[in-house]
């Protein structure tokens, strides 16, 4: 299983969409702020599309095939969320025609402390 996520993740790295390769563009070789950032990283068992580790940040592009599969989009936020990410979400054409703002989201986020990872479900809290 994990070659396979390896072999996934290369794969959506040589065949990313133009908001991805912008967004990269802005993102790799510390350019935002000295942040550094990996894309199409193997957390669990998904790939985010970006990822701040030191941050515990993930950044998802959503193109328009995201509209259809909303449940399982929120599914995943929520696992990943459990682990202890943030995840912001952002649309393909927000990237494509306004990068300034989607990148000052994702400042705004860094600048905050990421949450704790919650290793209770939420029957077995005090």
């Amino acid at each position: 299983m994990k070659r396979l996520n390896v072999d996934s993740a290369r794969s959506l790295r040589a065949g990313q969409t133009d908001a991805e390769q912008w967004l990269w563009h802005h993102l790799r070789s510390r350019r935002l702020l000295g942040w550094k950032f990996r894309r199409q990283h193997e957390i669990g068992r998904y790939i985010a599309d970006f990822v701040c580790p030191d941050a515990g940040l993930i950044v998802e592009l959503d193109g328009g095939q995201h509209g259809e599969q909303m449940i399982y989009d929120e599914r995943r936020t929520l696992e990943l969320e459990a682990m202890g990410y943030r995840v912001l979400r952002f649309w393909n054409n927000d990237v494509l025609k306004n990068v300034e703002d989607v990148l000052e989201v994702i400042l705004e986020a860094l600048a905050r402390p990421a949450p704790h990872p919650n290793p209770l479900p939420d029957g077995d809290r005090d």
